[in-house]
């Protein structure tokens, strides 16, 4: 494996200048969900004013496509190489962007944004796959924390930088916005970063491999309790993030300063993951999700009865709501990571094929479930509050079916 001291001494980027460029080639990924956010009104207003709540699916699909792209975006970068898959994935965005701009029906626009999502992938999975090539253990660990805590601030602005183009020059400008966005990651990429997986050290595409490791992982009972906890997490994101906009709107009349509730909502949320760098090592990767989903359950319940009750005092009806959503984009700091570590803790020998599958599974199987909460919206944040309180209800029992990461094989 090529490592940093491997590669040319003048084309080795300085370290901010490596956390700078990998924070924006994954910001894509947050920017093109976050910044569509205020244009849900106009896309239903215009694409399918007989059922709005179809809007919504602008945002799953886009999920969907990074799910399935995950797939094959990590073999075929141990093949190939990191560059090719990541700007051959920034150009399949960009080109779905675009034919989300020309779209004439929501239908069009949900399969061009599936496309995004396809494309997205490989600056999502080959980018982290970069980044291992070069930096390992504490180093590596230390890297990204900077990528992050530069990637929370994208979904804090980016439904205000959506709203500035969409009051300028209407919604569909927001996928040019995307293109753009792209091109200037991708043109900083190819310029300024090197290849970082020699090749000879490229492991050839073989579909006995790829099916014998997915084998191994479908069939491995922790992975898959947490793989399928991990689905529910991402679930109650993605129902979220589809929801809230039509919630600000429709249930509290805060359309127009929706986009810097958001960002209120993005800065508080993203203190989670530092809370959970400071707890997990005490209560551990498990403790620390069964204590999430747990306290979850139990604010989501008192939730769903005040507002389905009509108990909830109108003064209170909104700060009760944007409270309830900074915890559930916390829940998220506070779970997957730590999900993620866990189903790969029996996956040592073959860690990298099994990231790709478990997010992969993860990924894909939460779009179905969150869908039908998103859609159920009944100018109430009902549905959707219900839907997360059931999304961790069932996530408890899978948790404590899952062994102590000693006992874990």
């Amino acid at each position: 494996m090529t490592t940093l001291t491997d590669l040319p001494q003048e084309r080795r980027l300085p370290v901010a200048e490596f956390v700078a460029l990998l924070a924006m080639m994954f910001a894509m990924t947050a920017f093109s969900i976050d910044a569509m956010l205020p244009a849900m009104p106009e896309i239903a207003a215009e694409l399918t004013s007989d059922a709005p709540n179809r809007a919504q699916l602008i945002i799953t699909s886009f999920v969907l496509g990074m799910g399935v792209g995950t797939f094959v975006t990590g073999p075929l970068s141990d093949a190939y190489g990191r560059r090719i898959v990541i700007v051959s994935g920034a150009i399949l965005y960009s080109f779905g962007a675009m034919l989300a701009w020309a779209a004439p029906t929501l239908e069009l626009v949900l399969a061009a944004r599936f496309l995004q999502g396809l494309g997205v992938a490989g600056p999502r999975i080959a980018g982290m796959a970069l980044v291992r090539d070069l930096y390992t253990g504490r180093a590596m660990a230390r890297l990204i924390s900077f990528v992050m805590m530069i990637f929370t601030l994208v979904p804090a602005v980016a439904p205000l930088i959506g709203s500035f183009i969409i009051a300028g020059f209407g919604w569909r400008a927001i996928f040019v916005a995307f293109v753009l966005f792209a091109a200037v990651a991708m043109s900083w990429f190819v310029m300024r970063q090197a290849e970082t997986l020699a090749p000879e050290a490229r492991l050839p595409l073989n579909p006995r491999s790829l099916l014998s490791a997915a084998r191994e992982v479908l069939t491995h009972r922790v992975v898959m309790l947490v793989t399928f906890a991990q689905a529910l997490s991402f679930a109650s994101l993605f129902a979220t993030l589809s929801s809230t906009q039509q919630v600000f709107d429709q249930s509290f009349g805060k359309a127009d300063s929706f986009p810097i509730w958001f960002a209120v909502i993005a800065l508080f949320a993203g203190t989670a993951s530092i809370l959970n760098a400071r707890l997990v090592v005490r209560i551990g990767m498990r403790g620390m999700v069964t204590a999430t989903f747990t306290a979850q359950v139990v604010n989501s319940a008192v939730m769903v009865f005040l507002f389905w009750t009509g108990w909830m005092p109108d003064a209170l009806a909104f700060p009760a709501y944007l409270f309830w959503t900074i915890t559930v984009f916390g829940m998220a700091g506070l779970t997957l990571g730590n999900l993620n570590a866990l189903a790969l803790e029996p996956m040592g020998h073959i860690a990298g094929t099994a990231a790709s599958i478990v997010a992969a599974i993860a990924t894909v199987l939460s779009v179905p479930i969150a869908v039908p909460f998103g859609l159920a919206f009944d100018g109430t944040p009902v549905p959707l509050m219900t839907g997360v309180l059931i999304f961790c209800l069932i996530a408890l029992p899978l948790m404590r079916a899952v062994p102590p990461p000693d006992v874990i094989r």
